[in-house]
């Protein structure tokens, strides 16, 4: 690879959060797997295009483990994605094990169950959404229903108390920091053992949650390390509310830039909803990063060689705006023929929560659709500010109507 002062740096710096850096158009064009310099210093490949974002996600040549993790690039000073996870010789077994324990509570018949209450849930979130509009108070989108309704469903799934809402959230915000203020690292830490805390709980008191149902599992299996399990856990709660908030909070930006998606929305929630989902989910951008690889044997791909250990950062962000397969690419049209995306990943890695995070946003933009069809923003969006940290998205989201 390069030396790192021949190659760019990420975070490659966007107008706007809604848009990419211009430099990835050129990448997906002139360099689709091109030598970078991380946000931690290190060397790293990225991908940019279509065919090869999709191509090494579904490669099982590449892990998130690493043959020798004290030698592997990191990316960045965050305590997410920033480096080698799990165990490079077992990853693979480990990886299945987690897919066969999850995909019950993840399937899309029980997602279909849950649909009578996020419905309730989301009503009642845009009924004080109102109240404080009406109230003469700000009108936060973001804090009446974009960041509460994730967080409640992903509790009642788990089994995680959501009066500890502010108190993840608080490690969440630590710990995917770019921030150098915090020490998001120790952040971890906190939240690894507010976990082990929560499943010692669970243990003396099994339910029907996802929780219980992993503490179960490492009880009866012997090679289902504790540390692994707390892992998984912790992961899991993060992720579970932080991508859909980003993504509620960037679906209505784009439909409220653009009068007449939002206009079609408003006339046809039912019919349309669907398919403007699809639209968030492949052109909202959260983050500036993209998924952690590392090759795990020496790979050739798009006339570069990838060597054994070195890390691939799979820009799913870029690689959903590729002109080779997708016309007018940067447009946000949900009326667009082109369905597929990488928004939930591909292949093994595929997000086990897609059914649920569908769930919520179909059900959401269907709702704001039909309750608050004059739905407008009462700021400019580049007065809007944008999270510091690894998953992006905005800090609020003022409306009126």
């Amino acid at each position: 690879m390069s030396s790192v002062a021949e190659r760019p740096q990420l975070p490659f710096e966007r107008p706007n959060v809604l848009d990419l850096a211009p430099l990835y158009e050129v990448l997906r064009r002139e360099a689709p797997v091109a030598p970078v310099t991380t946000p931690a210093g290190d060397p790293a490949w990225l991908v940019t295009r279509f065919e090869e974002v999709r191509t090494l996600l579904g490669d099982k040549r590449f892990g998130r483990s690493h043959p020798e993790p004290e030698r592997a690039s990191r990316v960045s000073t965050a305590a997410v994605q920033n480096g080698p996870t799990g165990n490079y010789e077992t990853e693979e077994a480990d990886h299945a094990r987690m897919r066969r324990l999850l995909t019950p509570a993840f399937s899309a018949k029980r997602m279909r169950m849950l649909t009578d209450h996020v419905q309730e849930l989301v009503d009642g979130y845009i009924d004080q959404l109102i109240a404080a509009h009406d109230a003469g108070d700000t009108a936060d989108l973001h804090s009446n229903l974009a960041f509460p309704l994730p967080v409640a469903v992903i509790c009642q799934l788990l089994g995680v108390p959501e009066s500890d809402r502010e108190h993840f959230h608080s490690l969440s915000e630590r710990m995917a920091t770019l921030s150098t203020d915090d020490d998001p690292l120790q952040a971890r830490e906190e939240f690894n053992s507010y976990m082990v805390g929560l499943t010692d709980i669970k243990r003396d008191a099994l339910g029907e949650d996802v929780l219980s149902d992993l503490v179960r599992a490492q009880e009866e299996d012997a090679d289902y390390d504790h540390d692994e399990m707390i892992r998984l856990c912790v992961g899991l709660l993060f992720a579970g509310h932080e991508t859909t908030v980003n993504r509620i909070g960037l679906g209505v930006l784009f439909l409220l830039a653009q009068p007449e998606r939002w206009k079609a929305l408003t006339e046809d929630p039912d019919g349309r909803v669907n398919r403007t989902v699809e639209e968030i989910m492949r052109l909202g951008a959260p983050g500036d990063l993209g998924l952690l690889r590392y090759a795990h044997t020496d790979v050739e791909i798009a006339d570069v060689t990838i060597r054994r250990g070195e890390a691939v950062i799979l820009s799913v962000n870029s690689a959903n705006r590729d002109e080779t397969a997708y016309t007018d690419a940067e447009s946000f049209d949900p009326d667009r023929e082109e369905r597929t995306h990488l928004g939930f990943g591909h292949g093994a890695h595929f997000c086990i929560g897609a059914s649920l995070a569908r769930t919520e946003l179909r059900i959401v933009f269907n709702t704001l659709a039909k309750r608050l069809p004059g739905l407008g923003l009462s700021k400019d969006m580049d007065e809007l500010e944008v999270r510091p940290t690894i998953t992006g998205g905005v800090t609020s989201l003022p409306v009126t109507w």
